[in-house]
């Protein structure tokens, strides 16, 4: 079929054309967001979930809806080794100074960029042009100590967000790549705004870990935010996901075709739109057959390995690939540290660095106490056919 009409999309983070399964979590989202503004107790969120599961595709779409409620949105990807300080100051000057626009907000957020200022030069942060006008203000958000003062930017921010009639939240992707410091002063911020009472929210994304992570830096995270899970499609959610694009394209897709892509799948939102897509290009239509499907899919497994699983096994050292092949030819995860001791004839305390980097370069996470897994889904398969 004509390849210029594919409605498929499966490039990173890009939103499929239907965005299906997630009702519950966009519009748990909606109504923190319309809380928030309005001057209601509103709790944030972290999605959790494996890698090709739709994370930030759904952080995207909850800050365009919350744009269309009146909130100020920002959005920013934690990368491995960044500061949480230098990640966020530049969207922080940018609310602040959208909010000194207004006259009703003008004064605190004045005070706000002063605080900005001082918190740029005791983290040593380099700004491309530096506010006119503006003055510092000894002892405000210049102890160097993040869980200090990144809690006085954020209720500033939220106090001339409230001043203004809106609101301000801020998307952050990948967040299992925070420090546990930085993780802990982002929590203790969000728990001041969550006391004042103001319209700030924080929508994280990042994999399964960061529930126990977030819990570890500080208590209380777990009553501060809700923890919805971002995983497979059901049934139902993934079929329509793949079906209604077709038709939308006045095409059709036969009950066996559909019921295979599913099936084989698993569910998974990035999966479905990478085989959905080429069996799409080599079908001559206007009826998607099971016949090309199944020809399809040879084309659509190199596309995932040479793609979606070669970046992943290409950031880790020869030791470290060794590793996650034990684990899969343990079969499907999750796996105990002491099976894949055994088949690599180690000790489990000689392969602690092994883990630790693995984990940290966000391939494997803990699911349990001496039991690790995947974060990658199908992953286990891709590492069994490399042979």
């Amino acid at each position: 079929m004509d390849p210029y009409r594919n409605p498929f999309a499966p490039g990173a983070g890009s939103r499929p054309p239907e965005l299906a399964g997630r009702d519950i979590i966009l519009e748990a989202a909606r109504i923190s967001c319309g809380r928030a503004i309005n001057g209601k107790n509103a709790r944030s969120m972290m999605l959790l979930g494996l890698r090709g599961t739709g994370k930030t595709v759904l952080l995207n779409e909850i800050g365009r809806n919350a744009e269309k409620q009146g909130l100020l949105v920002s959005r920013v990807e934690s990368p491995e080794g960044e500061s949480l300080a230098r990640l966020i100051y530049p969207e922080m000057r940018k609310v602040m100074r959208s909010l000194s626009a207004v006259d009703a907000a003008k004064q605190i957020a004045t005070r706000g960029l002063k605080g900005l200022r001082n918190f740029a030069a005791i983290f040593k942060i380099e700004i491309a042009g530096v506010e006119i006008g503006v003055e510092h203000e000894p002892g405000l958000a210049d102890t160097g100590e993040l869980q200090y003062d990144l809690p006085e930017l954020f209720i500033l921010i939220g106090k001339a967000a409230q001043a203004a009639g809106r609101g301000w939240l801020l998307l952050i992707d990948e967040v299992q790549y925070l420090s546990e410091a930085d993780l802990s002063a982002l929590i203790v911020a969000m728990h001041r705004i969550s006391q004042e009472g103001l319209p700030v929210l924080l929508v994280g994304a990042g994999l399964p870990q960061i529930a126990r992570l977030a819990g570890e830096a500080k208590s209380y995270a777990e009553r501060l935010f809700q923890y919805p899970a971002v995983g497979a499609l059901d049934t139902v959610s993934a079929g329509q996901a793949i079906e209604k694009p077709i038709i939308e394209e006045e095409a059709r897709i036969a009950p066996g075709a559909l019921r295979a892509i599913v099936e084989r799948t698993q569910g998974y939102p990035f999966f479905l739109q990478e085989w959905a897509s080429v069996v799409w290009n080599n079908s001559d239509g206007p009826e998607i057959k099971a016949a090309d499907v199944d020809q399809s899919y040879d084309e659509t497994l190199a596309l995932l390995d040479a793609g979606f699983f070669k970046v992943r096994i290409d950031r880790l050292t020869k030791s470290e690939v060794q590793f996650v092949k034990a684990m899969a030819q343990l079969g499907d995860g999750p796996y105990a540290m002491a099976d894949i001791a055994q088949a690599m004839g180690r000790t489990q305390k000689s392969l602690g660095p092994a883990r630790s980097n693995i984990i940290s370069k966000g391939m494997i996470y803990s699911t349990d106490h001496g039991y690790i897994d995947f974060s990658v889904p199908l992953f286990a398969e891709f590492m069994r056919r490399q042979g």
